[in-house]
């Protein structure tokens, strides 16, 4: 029955990385959470499990959904190659920062984080790409992948939350600022999932069949339906407007950062 449940996840969440190139984080997270705590597992790491066994799926994620993307010819490879090496640094600091926080604060960061994201895509959903503007030069774009990386650790997620906008506010059109995103959550997802074990492994979590903050038999299950479905997810990318994709995008993460808003005030109460 655990296995059906980690095989759905990762079916909505492949779709779902294909479709707005966010690594499927999102989803998974939040659901991994639900999951975790109905199994009785320890409270005090239910939440790093959780963000850590995301980032560890969204490599295989990556791989499915890019491969898709660079068929249509939409991944800018150059900007890529800038932004990988902040990507890979940022994201191990980004898990060894998680480390520090307790689960209700990593609840409410990512709560808030989502919600702040969902209203600027929201509100710009209509904007149209100004072609006068251009890339930063490739130090900023470095230095762009190194914040980029420590938030997306930090979230669970693949980068596509900050990578989308960051590369929509310079000129570039949302299908390719999509792919572009798939393509990042690689090394954001290899570097923080990396960082997740050690740090994971240097607490000692007491939870069966885990590596660190990783739980292996959730990564197996969600891995291999999401390596599937994110395909899926990245055609149907190709067919919507930009304007309804932004819409959509910011739907999603509305409903996930109320229920990590909620869920983390409740704590408090």
């Amino acid at each position: 029955m655990e296995l059906i449940i980690y095989l759905l996840i990762g079916a909505i969440a492949g779709f779902t990385a294909g479709l707005f190139g966010v690594g499927g984080g999102l989803i998974i997270v939040p659901i991994l959470y639900v999951v975790f705590t109905h199994l009785n597992y320890d409270p005090s790491v239910i939440m790093h499990m959780a963000v850590g066994t995301s980032l560890a799926t969204i490599i295989v994620t990556s791989i499915s959904s890019v491969s898709a993307h660079h068929k249509k010819g939409a991944v800018l490879w150059n900007v890529v190659r800038n932004l990988a090496p902040g990507l890979v640094v940022g994201a191990f600091l980004g898990a060894g920062i998680a480390d520090l926080l307790s689960g209700q604060g990593l609840q409410l960061l990512i709560g808030f984080f989502a919600l702040w994201v969902a209203f600027k895509m929201f509100t710009g959903a209509n904007a149209v790409v100004d072609p006068t503007k251009h890339l930063p030069s490739t130090g900023v774009q470095v230095l762009a992948g190194g914040g980029i990386g420590v938030a997306s650790a930090i979230f669970g997620i693949g980068g596509g939350s900050l990578t989308v906008p960051f590369l929509n506010k310079c000129g570039v059109v949302m299908q390719k600022s999509v792919a572009t995103s798939a393509a990042c959550g690689l090394p954001i997802a290899l570097a923080g999932a990396l960082g997740f074990m050690w740090f994971g492994h240097a607490t000692r979590v007491e939870v069966p069949n885990t590596i660190g903050y990783i739980h292996i038999y959730a990564f197996i299950g969600i891995s291999v339906m999401s390596f599937i479905t994110a395909k899926v997810g990245a055609k149907v990318a190709h067919i919507l407007s930009p304007a309804m994709l932004k819409k959509c995008f910011a739907g999603l993460l509305t409903t996930v950062g109320l229920y990590f808003v909620v869920k983390g005030l409740s704590s408090f109460f």
